[in-house]
């Protein structure tokens, strides 16, 4: 069976997230990005109105792989398991997916278009609720109460993740989001919920 070959389209994200990757701190023009797919920029404006369009595109991917994920996480297993899963999913999708992960600290949207930080915010704002409700619902489904608020843990535990994918941009991709995980969340894990018995 023959293998699919990508739209024009899926071409040029293809190439825009390679070159975001292969030139860390390194700005990609439509100029270039038409040199590298080899075709001329009127054609790239062809199939987008902009190049911000493009990391548009790139940042809904972003969206639509983490979030569909996220949503069959929060339908099984306990709140615990359900934060590990989440956090370890947006590491290891990063760890995939070095050049698209620029976007995701704004290096690579520096003097771009506004709206697209606003994306970017707007991200980290839904899997920030999203990890607040996981812990919040943990006290109605099984009596756990988080040491802080829901609201705070859940921005510590975001802030860990945001700093490993900091940590990824700025070595140049060396120092992997996942390496070394497992063991920095078992010392994460047990500071988020009351131990038996623990009082307020």
């Amino acid at each position: 069976m023959t293998e699919k070959k990508p739209s024009r389209k899926e071409q040029i994200l293809q190439t825009l997230a390679y070159m975001l990757e292969a030139e860390p701190g390194g700005r990609v023009t439509t100029s270039g990005l038409a040199r590298e797919v080899g075709v001329s920029e009127s054609a790239l404006y062809r199939h987008f109105p902009s190049k911000a369009r493009m990391l548009e595109a790139l940042i809904e991917f972003i969206e639509d792989s983490v979030f569909s994920r996220i949503n069959r996480i929060i339908s099984e297993g306990d709140a615990l398991q359900q934060v590990e899963q989440i956090l370890t999913l947006i590491l290891a999708f990063t760890e995939r997916n070095p050049g698209i992960t620029r976007l995701l600290t704004g290096d690579a949207l520096t003097g771009e278009n506004e709206r697209l930080r606003q994306r970017i915010q707007q991200f980290y704002d839904r899997v920030e609720s999203q990890l607040k409700q996981v812990v919040r619902d943990a006290e109605f489904r099984e009596g756990k109460r988080t040491r802080a608020t829901p609201g705070i843990t859940a921005n510590l535990l975001l802030s860990v993740v945001e700093g490993r994918i900091a940590q990824f941009v700025r070595s140049g991709f060396r120092a992997r989001p996942a390496e070394d995980w497992h063991e920095q969340w078992a010392l994460i894990a047990p500071m988020i919920f009351r131990a038996d018995g623990e009082g307020l």
